[in-house]
């Protein structure tokens, strides 16, 4: 029996012991994960935190450990996005088998071994079997099942990966009994994350109201479906618009491929000789030379199947010059090659000589996509065309790929939300409810006395809730009630039919908070737009990033510029506007505002025609928390990796927010604020722009002094 008392546990408890059990459960997945890789050893051992914090603390400190794991796992190893759900299912079912008394017995640990190979070897098979092609190695354990002859390739995929995730799952499970033996019971409590609004009730308490007493469907049955079908539907949608985008980004960036090396193949071709290629095939001065340019270029193409020159006549395509493709060997010159089907529609503009768009086929040769630009002679005619094919058949194969990384990090924040919300509910809804109607209904039943009304009101009272909603109210309501009726009994003892015709008429109603949005970040969008215009005209004027700095982007930075923090629509009031530091786990909540910002502005860019500036908006949104030694967030980019737009704005955020007062913090002098400028520079900040920033320092003044800034 679980030695947890009321008093041990109350609503002031930050849980700061379990959060930090929680970053060591992290801790011990990343460890053990780290030294099986340096061993070499044929296992992983990256989940014996989140089932142990799975086992003593529950769901919710299960799923966090397996969840955040492989989030810090992708930073080094993208890869480990793809497995994040799968942690989170075993750290989910860890804890229900505990629930159900599974870590109590010997083959309760055999099946929680069978359960997690299950997810682990069977589900985790399916991720690479889903994004690519099966392929052995041929010392693997899955070419010789497949080699026998009796099983399937993916049967012997997933028959091998099952079997070589047993010994993995065993260990681990092992080494969680051994963990349990070793930590006392009365200190499994800590590992709970808890948030009573109320005074704490014993577990065989929080049992009772575990159940379901008089209705058809309990009210966190009802959340959790509204929720998963939210959920499921805005992924869906989602997915789907994030498919459609990624689509013609791919298309588009082939598109420009094969427009370019056609661009590039024509300008080195003489179309005065073309004819005299013809007619002499090929050996005529200049044939040789202009061919091997025309390889070189080939060769040098990424993803560039076929590169050819054609003379389009009526009679079918005469080939002029046609590059060696890998085995692929090109036509003679001379050579006539009919007409595809595909170009049937657009044959009278290359018989004209017309230019035509990009064309995308699927025929004898291939998914291709052909970029056709026209060759002039010195008299303006055209005289043939070069085509580039560029292969379109890695298409399938990316959006799978996009695909499974999209339904695999989903599944992790699904398993991850649902059990948070749950957690929410239960603390916030349905524990205190479910305590209120138990205290209700001793009012009601078994009150025989005015001595038993009196200390019942006073247990009543007790609970002490503090939900901060209608829950609230309507307990202080039903709290005042109950003190006036005891009050009343001691004249008249029959109000207590009374009192329960009025508890029969009570209803719980539920409303949404209205979210308060960030109100301390005064004037910060016009002074970090100000600080940019500075430093990119300073990055200008140095003749720094010429390539990319022009009179268009300039503006689009500064146009877009306010947008910065646009993803911190998405952030709770709560943590938005708290006064003082964030835990951990506010901060990862505080950083997802730039991938949200990135995600709304990716959305924006792919409805809104001729907002190019939105671009530069997306990269500020999603990068500007990155740092220059690649330390930073979302992604972990570095130097001009980064985005340029966003290595300006990193600098300009930062130093409003030292130069700024929070409600946590003064505003800092300013010569402190440039100091600790100074030492980001080359680490957390591009040093050209720190350079140029230092350099306009009259400029800035002018800044802060128009904002009334106290420096």
């Amino acid at each position: 029996m679980s030695t947890y008392t009321r008093n041990e546990y109350d609503r002031k408890n930050k849980n700061i012991i379990p959060l930090l059990l929680c970053a060591a459960g992290v801790g011990i997945n990343l460890l053990l994960g780290t030294l099986i890789g340096a061993l070499g050893l044929p296992l992983y051992l990256d989940t014996v935190g989140s089932v142990l914090l799975g086992v003593l603390g529950g769901y919710l400190p299960g799923v966090l450990v397996g969840f955040f794991t492989n989030i810090i796992k992708a930073i080094f190893d993208p890869a480990s996005l793809y497995y994040g759900g799968l942690n989170v299912l075993i750290a989910f079912f860890a804890a229900f088998l505990s629930r159900r008394g599974w870590t109590k017995k010997g083959v309760g640990y055999v099946g929680m071994t069978a359960v997690f190979v299950l997810i682990g070897g069977g589900l985790g098979s399916l991720i690479p079997w889903f994004m690519d092609e099966l392929t052995f190695d041929s010392a693997s354990l899955g070419e010789m099942l497949y080699e026998t002859g009796h099983l399937g390739r993916v049967v012997s995929h997933l028959l091998s990966s099952l079997i070589m995730d047993i010994p993995d799952k065993a260990i681990t499970v092992l080494l969680v009994s051994v963990i349990l033996r070793l930590i006392p019971e009365r200190f499994h409590q800590y590992f709970r994350i808890r948030g009573w609004m109320q005074s704490p009730i014993s577990e065989e308490e929080t049992k009772i109201s575990d159940k379901s007493l008089t209705r058809l469907m309990p009210i966190k049955a009802k959340i959790l479906i509204v929720i998963s079908c939210v959920l499921t539907i805005l992924s869906v949608v989602a997915i789907f618009i994030s498919m459609e985008i990624f689509r013609k980004t791919v298309i588009q960036e082939h598109t420009r491929i094969a427009q370019g090396t056609t661009e590039m193949a024509a300008a080195i071709i003489d179309g005065d000789k073309i004819d005299e290629y013809l007619k002499t095939e090929g050996k005529t001065e200049g044939y040789d030379e202009t061919k091997k340019l025309l390889t070189g270029i080939f060769n040098n193409s990424t993803d560039v199947e076929y590169l050819y020159v054609y003379k389009i006549q009526e009679d079918g395509c005469h080939v002029v010059f046609d590059i060696d493709s890998g085995e692929v060997k090109g036509e003679e010159i001379g050579t006539i090659i009919p007409i595809d089907e595909g170009f049937s529609d657009h044959l009278p503009a290359l018989l004209e000589g017309r230019r035509i768009d990009p064309i995308i086929t699927d025929d004898r040769y291939g998914y291709l996509l052909t970029a056709y630009q026209p060759v002039y002679d010195s008299n303006g005619r055209c005289v043939c065309y070069v085509g580039a094919d560029v292969d379109m058949g890695l298409l399938n194969s990316m959006q799978r790929n996009f695909l499974a990384e999209m339904l695999s990090v989903y599944l992790g924040f699904f398993v991850v939300l649902c059990v948070f919300v749950t957690w929410l509910t239960e603390y916030h809804i349905i524990y205190p409810v479910n305590t209120i109607t138990k205290y209700v209904n001793n009012f009601s039943f078994g009150v025989d006395t005015q001595e038993v009304f009196d200390d019942e009101v006073k247990k009543f009272r007790d609970i002490d809730i503090h939900t901060g909603d209608e829950i609230e109210k309507m307990y202080s309501a039903i709290s005042n009630m109950t003190l006036n009726q005891a009050e009343q009994m001691r004249s008249i003892r029959r109000l207590s039919e009374s009192t329960a015709k009025m508890q029969d008429g009570l209803i719980i109603t539920m409303a949404d908070m209205v979210e308060n949005r960030d109100s301390d970040t005064g004037a910060h969008i016009q002074k970090t737009a100000a600080y940019v215009k500075i430093i990119v005209e300073g990055l200008k004027d140095k003749g720094y990033y010429a390539e990319k700095i022009n009179a268009k982007f300039m503006s689009d930075v500064v146009r877009s510029a306010p947008l910065h923090d646009v993803g911190k629509i998405n952030i709770p009031d709560e943590v938005l506007n708290k006064p003082g530091k964030l835990t951990d786990e506010e901060y990862e909540i505080m950083k997802t505002h730039t991938t949200a910002g990135k995600n709304i502005m990716e959305k924006a860019i792919g409805t809104v025609e001729g907002g190019s500036y939105l671009k530069e908006a997306r990269n500020m949104a999603a990068y500007h928390h990155e740092r220059w030694d690649g330390k930073g967030y979302p992604e972990g980019l570095h130097g001009e990796v980064i985005p340029l737009s966003a290595r300006i704005m990193a600098v300009a955020d930062v130093f409003d927010a030292l130069t700024s007062p929070r409600v946590y913090k003064p505003a800092f002098p300013i010569e402190k604020a440039l100091s600790i400028i100074e030492e980001g520079k080359g680490t957390q900040f591009d040093p050209k722009c720190v350079e140029v920033f230092m350099d306009s320092l009259s400029e800035v003044q002018v800044v802060l002094k128009k904002y009334a800034q106290n420096v």
